[in-house]
């Protein structure tokens, strides 16, 4: 799951805004000419004759770019900037660490906020009200750019730490210092001006659709087979679609009936998607359900059946005219795709998309769908995308693994105690296994969990993980194993980097990867050791296949947002049937080549195409970069590295896999391993 952090921070750095009155803002005008410009520029450069005329004229032309008329006319513009301007090295960089422990206290305490105003929707504090969800949707800090641009305070940033775009650090940040990097992030807080009442209406739209999810559950006890039997447990209750998903992958061990029980939460899956599944079935054990026959049953007797209207595709509608309000105000990034891709990636989409597909259509593909074929003995099935039989607990039961979690972690306090431990498992000295574990605290989640990390050093990251009340089974042990590698990232990221405005990744993928190199190490730190001689060629074909899920599902997300800016009036009707046309294009392309059958909609199942809107290629990237790092991690010891690399701070992600593993981000590593360790298995 995402790390909530670095979501948090992009909305500020991408999202500044200006007024409180949207249409004020659209009719003001640029007020600062060329010759203005020209004059404050001479005028400095004749104050500064030392200084460096090239970033001077960048930080003056990039606080022009921002001015509006109520800022002041351009002989007062000309003033400030040459009232305001850093000529001085060392007076700079004590502003810059002045005003980087103003920005860490502004910023942490905003997330605090934020956590305590979210806290009844995210974690199981009882019964929610209306009010829980109003709070939850509130954005404390909407109006905090707003006021930096009135006290001047956002202009002195713009004018002396200005905004280099990504191509930008590309290519000067190969001879950046770390401060000369530190100055650039402080130079992404102030790069546009959205109004603020725009970013309170995408909080609270972000809310809404977090809130849908978040009570997203199927009552799987109530789950009818072809034969009219149950087979689940009654009080099992899965969340969509991470636990439907989870459930897959826990019965391929399951011998007696596992294949009944995938293609059964398959049913729900497809009923989900195209939006027939009964209203009165999601979240509520009131009524029995058979997904084939789509009939529900109360007390024996069938009752009316009416299919949830469209709210799936409502949501992420809503979404995207959030977004899309906001292109206006970013003539660089105009729009979301654009946003989310080149701004919050910083790789371009049609980079990312030429990726994926160069990696789709990989003729690998073929022979690990033969070979997952063979280990099954059947044809292949939609689901199993799914596949998880190439890890090391495939071959222990689940009803095993569940009674060790149980036992383990009975509460979300014990987990929390023992994390000090599994980093001492996985090679962190003691003192500084203790101290990344003191900065960590688990809470229980209403949903399937999430990691919330701190944004300044006094506060401790969150770990949300979802226990029952008989413990933490072993689904959810994996989950909050990657949770807490988001955890582990966030608190190196944060206390370890040279200067506080380099804190984080380049984007939440990287943070993604190292949540997947802690879950693929969940077994180790349970203590179940994997001695299975092939378990490197496992472990590769395991990332090999995941990637190819996750790369078919982020396509589908993609083009889903490229098509809303075709239609951008499009009711949710429409949406859901160019949804379900997208998701079996992408299918047939890619898809039906290895399983051997066509039009199917599963790609479009994934939760987070409704609460966290073009999220998903990162898992995809993060997939790449879990694989180069593990095979960085063959030859270098894993704790020392874990730590060194992800201290690294917010670099570009070119520059930072340069530095991190010595190799650019490219399928060609993971396809050679895949080509090596099919070659093996067969």
């Amino acid at each position: 799951m995402k790390s909530i952090l670095i979501i948090f921070v992009t909305l500020i750095v991408l999202s500044g805004c200006s007024t409180n009155k949207t249409e004020q803002m659209s009719e003001e005008k640029m007020v600062v000419a060329e010759s203005a410009i020209s004059g404050a520029i001479e005028k400095i450069a004749e104050k500064f004759p030392e200084a460096d005329r090239q970033n001077m004229e960048k930080g003056i032309r990039h606080a022009a770019s921002l001015w509006r008329a109520s800022d002041g006319s351009a002989d007062e513009f000309v003033s400030f900037c040459t009232n305001n301007y850093l000529g001085d090295a060392s007076e700079k960089q004590a502003v810059f660490v002045k005003m980087s422990d103003y920005f860490e206290s502004l910023f942490g305490h905003f997330n605090k906020i934020s956590l305590d105003l979210r806290k009844n929707v995210d974690l199981q504090t009882g019964e929610l009200f209306p009010v829980d969800h109003m709070f939850a949707a509130y954005s404390p800090s909407a109006h905090l750019n707003n006021d930096f641009y009135e006290n001047k305070i956002a202009f002195l940033v713009a004018l002396n730490f200005p905004f280099y775009s990504t191509e930008e650090k590309n290519e000067q940040g190969k001879q950046w210092s770390d401060l000369e990097w530190g100055y650039a992030r402080m130079g992404d807080i102030f790069s546009s001006r959205v109004p603020s009442e725009l970013i309170q209406n995408s909080s609270k739209v972000s809310a809404e659709s977090e809130a849908y999810i978040a009570e997203y559950n199927i009552y799987m006890g109530h789950l009818l087979g072809k034969n009219g039997e149950t087979l689940f447990p009654e009080d099992m209750v899965l969340l969509s679609h991470w636990n439907l998903r989870d459930e897959i992958k826990a019965n391929y061990g399951n011998r007696e009936n596992g294949l009944e029980k995938q293609a059964l939460i398959y049913q729900v899956m497809q009923r989900i998607v195209d939006q027939s599944i009964p209203e009165k079935v999601i979240n509520s054990g009131e009524f029995n359900w058979d997904p084939s026959e789509n009939k529900i049953y109360q007390s024996g007797q069938v009752v009316e059946a009416t299919p949830e209207p469209d709210d799936r595709y409502q949501q992420i509608i809503n979404n995207f005219r959030a977004m899309k309000a906001f292109d206006a105000y970013n003539p660089a990034l105009n729009t979301a795709i654009k946003r989310a891709f080149s701004g919050g990636m910083q790789i371009p989409q049609d980079e990312v998309e030429t990726l994926f597909r160069e990696f789709l259509g990989s003729p690998q593909l073929k022979d690990v769908g033969t070979i997952i074929k063979n280990r099954l003995g059947r044809d292949l099935q939609p689901w199993d995308i799914w596949y998880d039989g190439f890890k090391s607990r495939s071959s222990i039961s689940e009803e095993k693994l569940n009674a060790i979690t149980r036992s383990k972690y009975p509460d979300a306090r014990a987990l929390e105690n023992d994390f000090g431990s599994m980093l001492q498992k996985l090679g962190f000295e003691k003192d500084k296994a203790e101290f990344i574990a003191s900065k960590i605290t688990a809470d229980p989640a209403r949903g399937s969990g999430h990691a919330w990390g701190a944004s300044m050093k006094d506060e401790k990251a969150h770990l949300r993980t979802r226990i029952p009340g008989n413990g933490m089974d072993y689904k959810g042990y994996n989950i909050a194993v990657h949770e807490f590698g988001h955890n582990v990232e966030q608190t190196i990221s944060l206390h370890e980097v040279p200067y506080y405005m380099m804190n984080g990744v380049p984007n939440t993928a990287f943070t993604e990867a190292l949540a997947f190199v802690f879950q693929q190490r969940d077994l180790q730190l349970l203590d179940i050791e994997d001695k299975n001689p092939d378990k490197d060629y496992l472990k590769t074909l395991d990332i090999f296949w995941s990637v190819y899920e996750i790369m078919g599902v982020s396509l589908v997300d993609m083009q889903v947002w490229k098509w809303m800016y075709e239609h951008p009036e499009c009711t949710a009707t429409e949406l859901k049937n160019a949804t379900l046309e997208i998701s079996k294009t992408v299918w047939n392309e890619y898809f039906a080549p290895v399983f051997g059958m066509k039009d199917q909609t599963i790609l479009a199942i994934y939760s987070h195409m409704i609460n966290s809107p073009m999220y998903l290629p990162n898992y995809a990237f993060g997939h790449l970069i879990h694989f180069q790092l593990e095979e960085h991690f063959k030859s270098h010891p894993f704790a020392a590295e874990v730590e060194r690399i992800f201290s690294l701070g917010q670099l570009t992600p070119a520059e930072w896999m340069r530095k991190a593993v010595g190799t650019p981000l490219s399928n060609d590593p993971i396809l050679a391993a895949a080509t090596e360790a099919i070659e093996h298995m067969q």
